[in-house]
């Protein structure tokens, strides 16, 4: 659903495309960690080896569940963070051009 403010749907809509980017990377990444976890587990332990193969997927699933949620929020995180700082310094462009048409440029004289 489309808001009045465009430049806020666009700002909204690159967030969650940036979360989404994160989320797939942060599945993929912990996703084979967990897998790599669960194979020296199964060489190393009799215990692991033991588990029903649904607890087994559920642990592997587990992983990559957290690792997205904690990619998206760290992708989201910068993101927001850059939409801060591209909005602080088109303030402050605002104020010096303002002040520049105030009061002039001054020219510098040698």
């Amino acid at each position: 659903m489309r808001s009045h403010d465009m430049t806020k749907h666009a700002e909204a809509t690159e967030a969650s495309w940036e979360a989404a980017r994160g989320a797939t990377y942060g599945a993929a990444k912990w996703g084979i960690a967990t897998a790599i976890l669960g194979g020296v587990g199964y060489a190393l332990s009799p215990i692991y080896r033991g588990l029903t193969v649904q607890f087994k997927v559920y642990i592997q699933m587990s992983g990559m569940v957290l690792g997205s949620m904690i990619e998206a929020d760290s992708r989201l995180r910068e993101y927001e963070a850059s939409m801060r700082m591209r909005r602080r310094l088109m303030r402050e462009q605002a104020m010096w051009q303002s002040f520049e048409e105030k009061y002039g440029k001054e020219e510098d004289d040698d």
